[in-house]
């Protein structure tokens, strides 16, 4: 069945529906083009969303990469990213192969319908000429027969007329048979225009019309088929990307499997352990009996405090004590009491009243804790960070191992740079046609130059991994190995035995390192408040109304360093004094 022939008479029907069949086309193309915009915006908010939570370069999130957790949720991002470039792949995709291509067929689809309807009005049109002429043949081929018969009557009439001459009835006669000739013609010429009306009408209802009504169907089915290949083109181009989705949403799974919470704790152990040992007991201070210094020397051997070994001189040099001096036998953390005075050289009443205890404990509100407060907002001085030794020991050790393995690899190169120069130097000896030997001197020299740089900054970072390997890590805290029961640990870093005075062995091994140190230029003066015996180790004694130099500042521990003139150093207790750093 075809249009040409079922169809014959409905030119208007056909005319709309191939016009209906190209507006769903541009309907089509809209909608696919609406279709883009809208995985192109998504595309472009989820790669600002996987940017706008992505680590920035050297942030400390970047840092943490290094964490399963967070290298996972990067994985995450990452996946993410490469998911919304399949979805701008997509829109990318259904433009060209969708839009792009039914636009160009649209207008093809337009210029073949135009052609069609022309053809089919220029048929019409000759169809409706024909017939005018036909039909004006066929009105004077009536005009000119009445005529005839008129002039026919007439010459009859004349014929009969008595009084008629012979010329009258001759006249009439010729005109009627004039007009009846004329008739004749016009007769043949309405059969003839007849004719050709009827062949071209057949012409047009068999053989035109019908050939432009099926090239009309043609082309809308070759349209519905077009259509057909873009629906299913329309569902291919997301289906094409579906494996590399697949592949993302597989990724963002992975990234959660390989989440591994106890690798993750092994991760922060080993690079934030310190090497420190934990702190010891301290030693009960009874004030309702008195101060006895003396009687707590073993006191100092402890750490400060968990402030301090966990804030304050992580990044500073810890220095026990040099030629001079050495650390008292007992110290306070941040937070303890200062030794009060003992009776026999203790302050004027009028200060203490009834309750020393009472006096001392407000002496540490007015001391110690504005100390502590405005450590927070003091400047950092300087560390030395070409040796690692702000660090604590543990880290200290694996960063200076990781430079070493640096330098290694940055000698090796050059070792090898330098093999590769001399068998060129021995080619263009042999050959002197590919080059000349002396031009490679600059370079040679040059090599042996880093070697040597090199080689000399390995054994200077080997010798402060040997030194952080063994006693230089241990000795600050080696005193921090004794139990609870007052025992040694063997197993310890620095661990002495029963025989020996922790505190002796300590100071002796340190003296040798402190010979040679100069004296600390003084930084204020102090005036003692109250008398101070200095029993303890690493103490020194004091007068009160005695002028002393400040070497080293209360560091929030409640001693201060002092020296006196002829050059004898010690610790006193930060509150017996009012101390004047220079400016």
């Amino acid at each position: 069945m075809d249009w040409g022939t079922e169809l014959w008479d409905q030119y208007d029907i056909l005319d709309k529906h191939t016009q209906s069949g190209l507006d769903l086309v541009e309907k089509y193309v809209k909608f696919v083009k609406e279709r883009t915009e809208i995985e192109q915006n998504y595309a472009k908010q989820l790669r600002n969303l996987t940017k706008k939570y992505s680590p920035k370069r050297g942030s400390k999130e970047e840092q943490e990469c290094r964490f399963s957790n967070h290298q996972a949720f990067l994985d995450v991002l990452n996946e993410m990213n490469d998911y919304a470039g399949q979805r701008e792949l997509i829109a990318e995709n259904m433009m060209i192969n969708i839009c792009i291509e039914l636009t160009k067929y649209l207008q093809d689809l337009k210029q073949e319908r135009k052609m069609h309807l022309s053809d089919a009005k220029k048929a019409q049109q000759s169809l409706e000429g024909t017939y005018k002429q036909l039909d004006n043949s066929k009105k004077r081929f009536e005009r000119e027969w009445r005529e005839a018969e008129k002039a026919t009557h007439n010459a009859e009439k004349t014929d009969q007329d008595l009084n008629a001459t012979k010329a009258d009835v001759e006249k009439a006669k010729q005109q009627a048979h004039m007009r009846t000739h004329i008739a004749e013609e016009c007769k043949n010429d309405y059969a003839a225009q007849l004719q050709k009306y009827n062949k071209e009408q057949n012409q047009f209802y068999f053989t035109d019309m019908p050939l432009i009504f099926n090239n009309l169907q043609d082309m809308d089915e070759r349209r519905i088929k077009k259509m057909a290949q873009g629906y299913i083109q329309f569902s291919d181009t997301e289906r094409q990307v579906m494996p590399i989705i697949a592949k993302c949403l597989e990724g963002i799974t992975r990234a959660g499997t390989n989440v591994n919470e106890r690798n993750d704790s092994v991760v922060l152990i080993e690079q934030h352990k310190s090497g420190f040992e934990r702190p010891g007991d301290l030693e009960f201070e009874d004030y309702s009996q008195g101060i006895n210094r003396a009687s707590s020397d073993s006191s100092l051997g402890t750490p400060k405090g968990p402030l301090e070994l966990l804030g304050k001189n992580k990044n500073k040099t810890f220095r026990l004590f040099n030629k001079k001096s050495k650390l008292p036998s007992s110290s306070l953390s941040p937070f303890s009491t200062p030794p009060t005075p003992s009776p026999a050289n203790g302050p004027p009443s009028p200060k203490f009243g009834r309750d020393p205890l009472s006096y001392c404990l407000k002496e540490i509100n007015k001391t110690v804790k504005p100390r502590i407060s405005s450590f927070r907002t003091l400047k950092r001085t300087p560390v030395d960070t070409e040796g690692f030794t702000h660090l604590p020991p543990e880290q200290r050790r694996k960063r200076l191992q990781q430079k070493i393995d640096d330098i290694s690899k940055e000698l090796q190169k050059e070792m090898d740079q330098t093999e590769a120069l001399g068998k060129m130097k021995d080619v263009y000896e042999k050959n002197p046609q590919m080059g000349d030997p002396a031009s490679l001197a600059p370079q040679i020299t040059q090599t042996a130059q880093n070697m040597e740089r090199l080689r000399g900054d390995l054994n200077k970072y080997e010798s402060w991994l040997a030194e952080a390997g063994g006693r230089g890590d241990s000795i600050r805290y080696s005193t921090h190995s004794l139990n609870n029961n007052g025992a040694h640990n063997p197993s310890s870093p620095g661990a002495l035995s029963d025989d020996t005075d922790p505190s002796h062995a300590i100071y002796t091994e340190f003296d040798d390192d402190f010979e040679e140190e100069e004296l600390a230029a003084p930084i204020g003066q102090c005036t003692a408040l109250y008398n101070f015996p200095g029993s303890s180790d690493g103490t020194i004694s004091m007068q009160e109304g005695e002028v002393l130099s400040v070497v080293e500042e209360d560091k929030g521990d409640g001693w201060t360093r002092v020296r006196r003139n002829n050059g004898d150093e010690g610790y006193i207790p930060t509150s017996y004094a009012t101390i004047t750093l220079n400016k």
